[in-house]
C-alpha cells in the first residue's frame, strides 16, 4: 500500500488496482476502503486508486480531530491528485464519499475530467430524505424473509424510538445471503471520533454547493439501487437535475453496494460513462 502526505502533515494511504487511465474512488463510511474491493472487476477497465480516509483503514489518525470534518477532507483528495501528479482526474465515490467528490468539483472544478456519484449521500447538497420515502422502498421487500424484524427495526429508528442499524442492514443489499452479510461486516466504520467527526457543523454548505455544481461542465453519472433506503432513486434524480450534465442510472435490484448485487451490470454502466467521449 502506498502513501502520501496531506497539507496538515498526516500520512494518508490508498490501495491500486488494475491498469489504465487512473480513477480516483473515494469511500463512504468514514470506514476502510477495502470494503469498495476492486468496484465489482471496475479495475479491468481502468487503473483505480482507492485511498483510506484520515483516521481509517492504513492511514494515520490526525492530530487534529476538527480535521476530520467533510469539506476539509476535500484539501486530502487534492493532496493525493497533486501527489499522483494528475493535472485532472476523473472522480468517483460511493455513498458519504459522494459528499467529499461533490465539494470537491464544487471547489476545484477543473481538477475532475468526469464524476461518477455510486449511491450517493445528500448531505452536501442540502436533499432531505424522509421517512415515509424509505418506508415505500421497504415494502419493496415485504416477501424476504428477513422483512419482519428489518422492517420493525426501521419503523423504531424513523420513530426515533429504536437504534438497532443493524437489523437493517438488509435492506442495504439486493441479496441478503452469504456474500452480502461478509461484505456488511467489512464495510462497517470502526472510528467512531472520524464519524462524528464527518458531518461536524461547518461541513456542509449545501447553498454555496448548489450554485457551484450548476456551474460544473463536466459528465456527471449518479448510479442508485432500485431497493436503496440510504439513498432513495428519487432523492438521487433530484441530485442529479442539480447538474448541467447529468445521468441518472438506477440499478435493477440493486441496494446501496450496486457492485456487489450485480458486478456485471455495474461495470457495464461505469466503463461506458467513463469511455464517454
Amino acid at each position: 500500500m502506498a502513501t502520501f502526505c496531506a497539507s496538515d502533515g498526516t500520512r494518508l494511504a490508498y490501495r491500486t488496482y488494475g491498469d489504465g487511465e487512473p480513477l480516483v474512488c473515494v469511500p463512504g463510511g468514514p470506514a476502510d476502503s477495502r470494503y469498495l474491493g476492486e468496484l465489482g472487476g471496475l479495475s479491468g477497465h481502468r487503473r483505480l486508486i482507492v485511498p483510506d480516509l484520515r483516521g481509517t483503514g492504513r492511514s494515520a489518525v490526525p492530530e487534529d480531530a476538527a480535521s476530520y470534518r467533510c469539506d476539509r477532507l476535500v484539501d486530502d483528495i487534492e493532496a493525493l491528485r497533486a501527489h499522483l501528479g494528475l493535472p485532472r482526474t476523473d472522480l468517483l465515490a460511493h455513498s458519504a464519499g459522494a459528499n467529499i467528490a461533490t465539494q470537491y468539483a464544487a471547489r476545484f472544478p477543473g481538477n475532475v475530467g468526469r464524476l461518477a456519484l455510486i449511491t450517493p449521500s445528500t448531505r452536501a447538497v442540502g436533499i432531505e430524505i424522509t421517512g415515509e420515502a424509505r418506508r415505500e422502498l421497504a415494502e419493496l421487500r415485504r416477501g424476504e424473509p428477513w422483512y419482519p424484524a428489518a422492517s420493525a427495526a426501521l419503523e423504531a429508528i424513523t420513530r426515533g424510538t429504536g437504534g438497532d442499524w443493524e437489523a437493517v442492514d438488509p435492506f442495504l443489499y439486493g441479496r441478503w445471503d452469504a456474500a452480502a452479510r461478509e461484505h456488511c461486516a467489512a464495510s462497517r466504520p470502526d472510528n467512531p471520533e472520524a464519524v462524528a467527526g464527518f458531518g461536524a457543523e461547518g461541513a456542509f454548505d449545501p447553498d454555496a454547493t448548489r450554485a457551484a455544481v450548476a456551474a460544473f461542465g463536466a459528465p456527471v453519472l449518479l448510479l442508485a439501487g432500485e431497493y436503496d433506503l440510504n439513498s432513495p432513486p428519487r432523492a438521487v434524480a433530484e441530485y442529479a437535475a442539480l447538474f448541467p450534465d447529468a445521468a441518472l442510472v438506477v440499478q435493477p435490484g440493486a441496494g446501496h453496494y450496486p457492485w456487489i448485487d450485480d458486478a456485471g451490470r455495474f461495470g457495464t454502466t461505469l466503463s461506458a460513462f467513463l469511455a464517454r467521449s
